[in-house]
């Protein structure tokens, strides 16, 4: 597997981003619902927010680089099977429980991928990211039809047709999850997938910090929409050895 250059970095910053919030704040993010009945809820926010801003750091260092991805890997997974399958397990009628996992799923998929780079997997241990990746589009991409109204109230208001910006944004996250999925276009899907994520993040997020900049939800929204865009920046920096036009291979067929 190609080691992602430029993506990793970029996820580093998330990640320490996610660090410095919680160090500010003390609490976790709003997105990440760890119970209010947890003992010691403050000091575990504290501490995850230490260890997010230490593995940060640990991923730009390339010294220690290869085991600290491992730590990431299993970091991240941590996250995304105790605070968020069980939503899904619980209300699975309700795509936003399948939203919010599908979003988490994205930041497993590049820890997977920084995991099999440390290693020194080849293209097989890119298989299980692109994956998942592909499957967690779908539920991003779904959730704009089930909450069309609130999807088009996130669209600025100079845009027109905000409704139809809505739906035109789902159906991308859809086709990018597709395209990954069936091998179509899959590098090409990865990277505009990133820059569909990124252009949100500094046309919504952006703005709401700038006005609002001691809101906590906020800065917790461009930071995860941050960390969201550069891990699906990382798994397309794994597709080095495709050709942007080229059709690659389905993750669901073996080598």
């Amino acid at each position: 597997m190609r080691v992602p250059r430029l993506g990793r970095p970029c996820f580093a910053a998330g990640l320490i981003g996610l660090g410095l919030l919680g160090l500010a704040f003390g609490d976790f993010p709003p997105w990440q619902p760890v119970p209010a009945w947890v003992p010691a809820r403050t000091a575990l926010a504290y501490l995850v927010a230490a260890a997010e801003l230490v593995l940060g750091g640990g991923l730009l260092w390339a010294r220690v680089r290869a085991p600290v991805s491992r730590v990431v890997c299993a970091f991240l997974l941590a996250w995304w099977v105790l605070l968020d399958v069980p939503r899904v397990v619980a209300k699975p009628l309700v795509e936003g429980s399948w939203l919010a996992a599908g979003e988490i799923a994205t930041l497993v998929a590049a820890g997977w991928v920084l995991l099999g780079a440390a290693r020194g997997r080849g293209d097989a241990g890119a298989r299980g990211p692109r994956l998942l990746l592909g499957l967690a589009l779908i539920p991003i991409g779904l959730s704009h039809f089930s909450y069309l109204q609130d999807a088009a109230g996130m669209v600025p208001g100079w845009l027109p047709h905000r409704t139809g910006w809505a739906v035109l944004a789902g159906l991308g996250h859809i086709a990018a999850g597709l395209g990954i999925l069936a091998g179509v276009l899959p590098r090409l899907a990865a990277a505009m997938e990133t820059g569909m994520i990124t252009l949100f993040t500094l046309l919504v997020w952006l703005p709401a910090v700038v006005a609002t900049p001691h809101d906590h939800m906020a800065w917790s929204e461009v930071l995860v929409s941050w960390f969201i865009g550069t891990a699906v920046w990382v798994v397309a920096d794994a597709y080095g050895d495709v050709a942007w036009t080229a059709r690659g291979r389905s993750p669901f067929l073996r080598s």
